[in-house]
C-alpha cells in the first residue's frame, strides 16, 4: 500500500443515493483476489451499454470527470454486502477519496484498510460539493483538512489507527509485521513463564 498523505484533484460527482457495493462492482466480478484490473469493472452496469460501449449518460464517463481522483457520492455510499473488491475497484479505477455525508461502516472500514480515503462530511458541506462538481480540492490526511477553492477548510475526522496506516502506507498486517521483533520477544517471555 502506498502512503496517502495529500490528494489534490478536481471532484467527480455521482449524486445517486444508496449506491451499494454491488453497484460499485457487481458480484459476478468477484472471482479474483487480485486487486489489479478491477477498475475496468467499477460501476460496470452503469458505465457501459449492453453492447459494451461507454454509456455517455453515466456521470463518470463525462469529459469533465476524466482524471478526477476525488468522488463526491450521494448519501449512504457503499451500503450492502461487505466486499473488499469495492474499494479495490475504485482504487484501480483511479479514485483515491470518496466524500459523502453518510458512508456505510463496513465499506468505510474496508476502504481505509486498503488505502482509499473515505471521508464523512456534514450535510451542508456535502450538499455544496454535490452542487459544485469539478471543484479543485486539496485533502491533507495529516491535518485532516480539505482545502476548498476559496481557501476555506473543511475539517474531517479519521480514527487514529486508520490515519497512521494511511500516512505510513501500511495495512493491518503490515503494521503487525513492523512490530515482529517485539511480538517474538513477548512470545519468548510467555514460553519461559509457562
Amino acid at each position: 500500500m502506498k502512503p496517502v498523505t495529500r490528494i489534490h484533484s478536481r471532484t467527480a460527482v455521482l449524486p445517486d443515493e444508496n449506491i451499494d457495493t454491488d453497484r460499485i462492482i457487481p458480484a459476478r466480478f468477484l472471482t479474483t483476489t487480485e486487486r489489479a484490473g478491477l477498475g475496468k469493472f467499477c460501476f460496470n452496469d452503469w458505465r457501459y451499454r449492453q453492447d459494451g460501449s461507454d454509456n455517455p449518460d453515466f456521470p463518470l464517463n463525462k469529459p469533465e470527470a476524466k482524471g478526477c481522483s476525488i468522488l463526491v457520492a450521494g448519501r449512504n455510499f457503499g451500503c450492502g454486502s461487505s466486499r473488499e473488491h469495492a474499494p479495490w475497484a475504485l482504487l484501480d479505477y483511479g479514485i483515491q477519496a470518496v466524500l459523502c455525508s453518510e458512508i456505510a461502516d463496513i465499506f468505510r472500514g474496508n476502504a481505509l484498510k486498503n488505502g482509499l480515503l473515505a471521508i464523512v462530511l456534514d450535510e451542508a458541506e456535502h450538499r455544496w460539493l454535490l452542487q459544485n462538481p469539478g471543484v479543485e480540492l486539496a485533502i491533507d490526511v495529516r491535518e485532516q483538512t480539505i482545502q476548498l477553492p476559496d481557501g476555506g477548510l473543511i475539517r474531517f475526522k479519521l480514527e487514529a489507527f486508520a490515519r497512521h496506516c494511511l500516512l505510513n502506507g501500511v495495512d493491518q498486517l503490515g503494521f503487525l509485521l513492523q512490530h515482529n521483533d517485539a511480538i517474538t520477544h513477548y512470545e519468548q517471555i510467555q514460553e519461559k513463564a509457562a
